[in-house]
């Protein structure tokens, strides 16, 4: 576990009238988390909520340049079926990380699965948009609380 070191993860679809909100509460939480100790952020890539907090901390970089973003990726070809409009936004990010992770090579059926558990093995604090009890999100934060991570979801 590397103290002052936060993952993300969350839901690929986020409802427009939440998206505002979300983003806000997300931006506020990492100027605190900031302020506090932590410089640097893990996000996994995917469409959605990663793409939300990987901006953000890129935003973010702006008045505190000291923070990092390490994308963990779970294999390269991960944007492959993608629209290019979400490849574009995809490679700004990955051309602006301070460092990328790949923890597969190529996909397979448990690519993502490995990099959600790399993503909480290597933090102490998980934020997540987890608005629902099933799926990806749900393994990876029941995930990080058995790891003992402190958790903080924004919806709640």
């Amino acid at each position: 576990m590397a103290d002052g070191t936060v993952c993300f993860s969350g839901h690929r679809v986020i409802p427009p009238q939440v998206q505002k909100p979300l983003a806000d509460r997300l931006e506020a939480l990492l100027v605190q988390l900031i302020e506090s100790g932590h410089a640097r952020f893990c996000a996994g890539g995917a469409l959605g909520f990663d793409t939300l907090a990987a901006q953000t901390v890129l935003r973010l970089k702006e008045c505190y340049p000291h923070i990092r973003l390490i994308l963990v990726l779970p294999c390269r070809t991960q944007s492959h079926n993608w629209s290019a409009a979400n490849r574009a936004v995809y490679d700004h990010i990955l051309c602006r990380a301070d460092e990328i992770v790949y923890t597969s090579e190529e996909y397979t059926n448990w690519c993502m699965q490995k990099r959600d558990r790399y993503l909480v093995d290597h933090s102490d604090i998980c934020v997540c948009y987890l608005t629902k009890a099933t799926g990806g999100t749900a393994y990876t934060v029941d995930y990080a609380r058995k790891k003992g991570l402190s958790v903080i979801n924004l919806p709640d």
